[in-house]
C-alpha cells in the first residue's frame, strides 16, 4: 500500500487562483477577545543604570515605551497586510526595569469585542515598545538586544482560551482585566 501524504489545511488567507486576501469575519459572532504578550530587551548594565536614573538623553525610556507600545496596538492593521482592523476595548503594556540582569521586561494586554482576535494587537505592542527601548537607549550601547516576543493568553473566540504551558498561574491572572 502506497504511502499517503497528510493533507494539508486550506490556507485561509489564498483565494483558488493563489491569490492573497483579507479573510471575511463577517459571519463570526462577536465575543470578548484578551490576549497578553511578553518580551524582553537587554540593555546592558551602562543603559540600566540610566535607565533607572531617568538619564538617558532622549527622555523617559520606560513611560515613552509605554505610549508607545500602546500606539502599536492601536495601529496593528495598518503595519500587518492581513490583519482586521479591530475595535480595541483596552491596552495596557507595562515595562519594568531588572536593573541586575541590565533588562526591561515587557509585557502587553489588549481587549476587545468582535469577531477576530487581539493576539496580534497584543504581539505589536510589545514589538514597538521593545523597538522604542531599542532606539532610545541605542545612543548608550550598540549591543542591545531584543528576545522572546511572544504570546503567552488569549480568551475569547472559536478556538477558545490558550495559556502557554511553561507560563505560571500569574499568566492565567493576568490575562483577565
Amino acid at each position: 500500500m502506497p504511502h499517503r501524504m497528510p493533507q494539508q489545511p486550506a490556507m485561509t488567507h489564498v483565494d483558488q487562483e493563489g491569490r492573497v486576501r483579507m479573510v471575511d469575519v463577517s459571519e463570526k459572532s462577536n465575543s470578548v477577545r484578551t490576549a497578553v504578550a511578553v518580551g524582553r530587551v537587554d540593555v546592558g548594565a551602562d543603559a540600566a543604570k540610566l535607565i533607572a536614573e531617568n538619564s538617558i538623553q532622549k527622555g523617559d525610556v520606560l513611560t515613552l515605551a509605554q505610549v508607545a507600545g500602546i500606539l502599536g496596538a492601536k495601529q496593528t492593521s495598518r503595519l500587518i497586510p492581513l490583519c482586521h482592523d479591530v475595535a480595541l476595548k483596552g491596552v495596557d503594556v507595562e515595562l519594568v526595569l531588572d536593573q541586575e540582569s541590565g533588562a526591561v521586561n515587557i509585557r502587553a494586554y489588549a481587549k476587545s469585542v468582535g469577531p477576530t482576535g487581539v493576539e496580534m494587537e497584543a504581539l505589536t505592542a510589545v514589538s514597538v515598545a521593545a523597538l522604542t527601548v531599542y532606539d532610545m537607549c541605542k545612543s548608550v550601547s550598540k549591543d542591545i538586544e531584543i528576545h522572546g516576543i511572544h504570546l503567552i493568553a488569549k480568551t475569547g473566540g472559536q478556538s477558545g482560551d490558550y495559556l502557554r504551558r511553561e507560563e505560571s498561574s500569574e499568566a492565567s491572572a493576568s490575562a483577565r482585566p
